[in-house]
């Protein structure tokens, strides 16, 4: 059974009332404040057997498509989140308005499919950027009330990414066209040049292609997905206030040991790929900071059995099943609780220019077993941490 911290910060429980943080590192008062904290208790939060948060929305989900898959995908989605950002990586990829309303459409039939109530969980759809995306086509985007984003895949960068972008000269325009429009433009954060190790890519990418895409639209508002190394967590933390970044549950439980120590591991696969202990130590210390440009972004991505345990494995790890749990783990490994509620349920909205959630929903100190697989259709998936104990548990 892996152990809990000796100790953790003390804090408190997070209900929206006073005002007390207005950025990271450091507490504010006043009316310039964003984030708001509770009557405090007197217990530390270790010791506490239940938190209580504002329901969380996930800044990058992959619900994949077909109506099998989506009814489990939707319900594990929906259990704990309000919204997500739907990835756009299908065959075809989503490029058209027309395209991803028919794709939202299919979402909400899963909902109702899985017994989830109308409304009560809200995709928020993205397009796919390719070096052939028009003006136009943002401006579509834009007039049609449900895009929030645009995708950049470096062609080739992982799963259905061989439509993605070749030439960044050709999408400045759209970029400056999104900027204009107050469209988001997330980004899968690593080079796809072969002469670089695929341990550095996104290094590489943070050294070279991010300025590239910020100085191209400077107005524009840039996510830097599922965070996995030094360098890229540092440059959100020390970038402007139009530089976020999302970090999965599988990048700050797990290092490239527990992928490639005693044996490959292909559920543990997913790109980026896992780091160093130092690279997850990085991402477990900015957790700590309560920085507001830092929040959760799954990157849940089902694989069936199959297309993972043989020759030539899919990139993609499943952990939407019990998500919250996985953060709460996280944060408490960092010592740092008192920012989860922030992580989860409220930096990712005030980028966005959205409301937060009003629902509250309650996590449990209570130790279960992961299942060894799920359903996914027709087929089966095998979540993050399968048939491992976990140390908390959402309530419904």
């Amino acid at each position: 059974e892996r152990q809990l911290p000796r100790s953790v910060a003390a804090g408190a429980v997070l209900v929206q009332r006073q005002p007390l943080f207005g950025g990271f590192g450091r507490r504010r008062s006043g009316p310039r404040s964003h984030f708001t904290m509770c009557d405090r208790v007197p217990e530390p939060f270790n010791s506490r057997r239940e938190l209580r948060m504002r329901r969380p929305d996930d800044w990058h989900h992959h619900l994949r498509d077909g109506p099998d898959v989506l009814r489990d995908t939707v319900r594990a989605a929906a259990r704990a989140f309000s919204r997500a950002i739907i990835m756009p990586n299908l065959v075809p990829p989503v490029t058209t308005v027309a395209a991803a309303g028919e794709y939202r459409e299919r979402i909400e039939a899963a909902l109702a499919a899985s017994g989830g109530a109308p409304g009560s969980f809200t995709p928020l759809m993205t397009l796919y950027l390719t070096d052939t995306t028009t003006v136009a086509a943002v401006e579509a985007a834009a007039a049609s009330g449900f895009i929030k984003a645009f995708k950049l895949y470096p062609a080739g960068a992982t799963t259905n990414s061989d439509s993605g972008v070749t030439d960044y000269a050709k999408i400045e325009p759209a970029l400056r066209a999104m900027a204009a429009h107050g469209l988001v433009l997330c980004v899968h954060g690593e080079v796809t040049d072969p002469a670089v190790d695929v341990f550095d890519r996104e290094r590489v990418f943070v050294r070279t292609r991010l300025p590239q895409l910020i100085s191209m639209a400077p107005g524009l508002k840039i996510v830097l997905e599922h965070l996995s190394t030094k360098e890229a967590v540092e440059s959100v933390l020390h970038g402007g206030p139009n530089l976020a970044g999302t970090i999965t549950p599988q990048h700050l439980l797990a290092n490239r040991n527990a992928l490639l120590a005693g044996g490959i591991r292909p559920h543990l696969y997913c790109l980026p790929i896992l780091k160093t202990e130092e690279d997850r130590r990085a991402l477990l210390d900015a957790l700590r900071t309560g920085c507001p440009r830092l929040f959760l972004g799954t990157d849940s991505a089902p694989h069936a059995i199959g297309r993972k345990e043989t020759g030539c494995g899919c990139a993609g790890i499943f952990n939407a099943n019990a998500a919250l749990e996985l953060y709460a783990e996280a944060f408490e490994e960092a010592g740092a609780l008192e920012h989860l509620e922030a992580f989860c349920s409220l930096h990712g909205p005030a980028f966005y220019g959205v409301p937060a959630n009003d629902e509250v929903v309650t996590l449990r100190r209570e130790t279960w077993k992961m299942a060894h697989s799920l359903p996914l259709g027709n087929e089966e998936v095998v979540p993050f941490r399968a048939a491992q104990l976990i140390n908390w548990r959402m309530d419904g």
